[in-house]
């Protein structure tokens, strides 16, 4: 068995080749099983590799992520880098569905940047911002009174810091933070969104992941832009920022993040190809 896939950076900055958040995207893994989707995710080693499957709902395709170790029902990066692959594909046009777990997420591209609507988020659970920040290893007073668990279909915790150099100053104890897991989604794993307005319109991010044991950090997280887009509306914010997230682990990259007055959070940013291949099963 022959399977193609492709690989993408998604949330690049224009003219870099390595900036933005690396995915693999499997041209049609309709046949495949779950052992079999799982292996070739760990095969790549990504955060997440996707695979484009048969569509349900209605929608122009379907698509499946997984991590290293799970799959996902949504994540923001593999949908717009598979929204991309699917239109090259013939799959549909600048403006498609994608059907995943969550259900059907519209897409639109201008080009190659690509923009998600998110479904409605909430809060999910206020959260202890003292010891959320001494978990990230900071100081008590480190972050906002409004710390809080936020999902628009994955759920991570948004931590908005009281200042940016807190945000780079994070360094997370992945034990302190295993507290802060999900409950009933696969893997597990704890992602903390700490992040502060840096400029009217613009915002610094890191998204820190942790299995209990270790920590990461992840260059440039759609879903988490999109948490903190349900955050805003919570907060009764609205506008539109560039989020610059990554710089900390060599892989710089610019979310595009749209809050609108009814509460329709929108994120976007440029997917760019970087080859292509096959895997002999």
């Amino acid at each position: 068995m022959r399977l193609a896939y492709r690989l993408l950076n998604v949330f690049a900055n224009e003219g870099d080749p390595f900036s933005g958040n690396p995915l693999c995207v499997f041209e049609d893994g309709a046949s495949l099983g779950e052992e079999q989707l799982q292996g070739l995710a760990r095969q790549f080693n990504l955060s997440e590799t996707t695979f484009l499957v048969p569509p349900a709902d209605g929608a122009d395709a379907g698509v499946r992520i997984f991590t290293t170790s799970f799959e996902m029902p949504f994540a923001g990066h593999p949908t717009l880098g598979t929204a991309h692959v699917a239109r090259a594909l013939g799959l549909g046009g600048d403006s498609l569905g994608l059907s995943m777990p969550v259900g059907v997420i519209a897409v639109e591209a201008r080009g190659d940047r690509w923009t998600l609507t998110a479904n409605r988020g909430s809060v999910v659970a206020e959260l202890d911002p003292g010891e959320l920040a001494v978990a990230l290893g900071l100081e008590p007073d480190a972050l906002l009174a409004t710390a809080g668990q936020v999902s628009v279909g994955t759920s991570q915790v948004v931590a908005p810091a009281a200042g940016v150099e807190a945000v780079r100053r994070a360094r997370a104890n992945p034990a302190a933070l295993s507290r802060y897991a999900p409950m009933g989604e696969g893997g597990g794993e704890v992602l903390v969104y700490v992040w502060a307005d840096t400029a009217p319109g613009e915002i610094e991010a890191r998204a820190l992941v942790t299995d209990g044991t270790v920590v990461s950090e992840d260059p440039a997280t759609g879903s988490a832009c999109a948490n903190l887009g349900a955050w805003l509306v919570a907060e009764g914010r609205a506008g539109e920022w560039l989020v610059r997230q990554g710089a900390h682990v060599g892989r710089p990259s610019t979310l595009h993040l749209a809050v609108d007055v009814d509460g329709t959070v929108r994120v976007g940013g440029l997917v760019r190809d970087v080859g292509a291949g096959e895997v002999v099963l």
